[in-house]
C-alpha cells in the first residue's frame, strides 16, 4: 500500500480545499411588493409570479 513519503503541509493542504465553498444564494427583488426572493420563484410575501397571482394572500 502507497504511502505519503513527505507530509502534506498546510498550505498545500488549503489549496486543494479551496473549490469546496458555497455559494450565497441569490436573491432579487419582487417586482410587485419589493420584498427579496429567490429568482424564478413566487413570491413568499404577496404570492405573485411573472406578475399573476399564484398563492391567495392570508389575512
Amino acid at each position: 500500500m502507497a504511502l505519503p513519503k513527505r507530509r502534506t503541509s498546510k498550505s498545500r493542504r488549503d489549496m486543494r480545499r479551496t473549490h469546496w465553498k458555497l455559494a450565497a444564494p441569490s436573491v432579487t427583488k419582487c417586482p410587485e411588493c419589493g420584498d427579496p426572493k429567490m429568482p424564478h420563484r413566487v413570491c413568499p410575501n404577496c404570492g405573485k409570479y411573472k406578475g399573476r397571482s399564484v398563492i391567495e394572500e392570508a389575512e
